[in-house]
């Protein structure tokens, strides 16, 4: 089993030059590859392969002799990103999706580099990296098992490495209880058992602050230093809110997989959702398919189950009875006319896990 582990780095000054570089031969490498395929195309019809491509790389050092100082792998990486937009450009197409052509990448759009298979090792404190030196990295949370792949990122100004390593199965705890999930706004997740996780509505206590900050880069003169540093600090906010969503999803999530075997969610349409301006914010805020992606690969790394199910009318069902009980957005109560009452979203998630359990 594959698990990514992200540790934050802290390069020297010197390292920090070095690693900008990379970057930036990455990307120019990245959009030479792709300005090559499309040339190739349009002038002699003929597609361009990651295997022509990845021949050329001894004569791009030799011609760029910059590009020596860069490990062989990361550059190899590089042309392998490119070959993989393009096969997901092609899925696309044949799926009748908005296939989204490669685009050439910006300065402010490539923003990793990989050590596919080698060129990195650690030792105590610090993480070597071929051609860039030891770098101090804080090992916040403890690493496991075997690492294949390590790729360096910058975000916001900061230096992290994500580490895919193999690790073992872990042992399967099964507890023999399943559950139905009604996710909300007012709260992020009613279980059919009862119990309420909070929306702790991170965007909005950061309202304020988003907006002064919004308000001094629209100040700050375009392209003076000055507005780069205050749309960093803007931009290190809004991370630091989706941050704050993490760490809830990831404890909610946890806390459903370690206490349930099969969990049900609603198979909502979150897209078609957004649609209504009054609770657009709202929605996206409490990052129902985030939570849902965090309950299902944690699910799946124990050993347990995650279904989605049809939410309609999962509201208005008595889910004693199964006769409908129409009741507005507004009414937060369930009272059904066989004389059973429930909080509206409890009454919604035992629905769901009923689906959950007869699909």
């Amino acid at each position: 089993m594959l698990k990514t582990f992200k540790y934050r780095i802290y390069p020297t000054k010197k390292q920090h030059e070095v690693i900008e570089q990379t970057l930036y031969l990455c990307r120019y490498l990245y959009n030479n590859a792709l300005e090559q395929r499309i040339s190739a195309y349009k002038k002699h019809k003929k597609s361009i392969s990651y295997n022509m491509q990845q021949n050329e790389l001894p004569l791009v050092k030799q011609a760029l002799p910059e590009y020596k100082n860069i490990h062989s792998q990361v550059l190899q990486d590089v042309l392998r990103r490119l070959d993989r937009s393009f096969q997901s450009f092609f899925r696309r197409l044949k799926t009748n999706e908005k296939p989204g052509f490669p685009r050439f990448q910006g300065k402010n759009r490539y923003n990793s580099f990989t050590y596919s298979q080698s060129g990195f090792t650690i030792k105590n404190n610090k993480m070597k990296l071929s051609k860039i030196g030891d770098v101090r990295i804080n090992f916040h949370r403890k690493l496991e098992g075997e690492i294949k792949t390590c790729a360096v990122i910058r975000k916001n100004g900061k230096y992290y490495v994500a580490l895919v390593c193999e690790v073992e199965n872990p042992k399967v705890t099964l507890t023999n209880k399943s559950v139905g999930i009604d996710l909300g706004i007012s709260h992020l997740a009613i279980t059919s058992d009862g119990d309420f996780f909070d929306n702790p509505r991170h965007l909005k206590k950061s309202e304020k602050q988003l907006k002064r900050l919004q308000r001094v880069v629209s100040k700050r003169k375009k392209g003076s230093n000055r507005r780069r540093k205050a749309a960093q600090l803007l931009a290190r906010k809004y991370e630091q809110i989706a941050n704050q969503r993490k760490d809830t999803n990831h404890k909610v999530s946890r806390k459903l997989v370690d206490e349930y075997d099969l969990i049900v969610f609603e198979d909502l349409n979150v897209k078609g959702m957004v649609k209504n301006k009054h609770l657009a914010k709202s929605i996206h805020e409490v990052a129902w398919n985030q939570l849902i992606n965090f309950t299902t690969y944690k699910a799946e790394n124990a050993g347990k189950e995650v279904k989605l199910v049809n939410p309609y009318n999962t509201s208005q069902i008595c889910s004693n009875c199964g006769e409908i009980a129409k009741k507005t957005l507004a009414q937060r109560k369930h009272i059904c006319s066989c004389g059973y009452t429930a909080h509206r979203d409890i009454n919604a998630s035992i629905n769901i896990l009923h689906r959950g359990l007869s699909a």
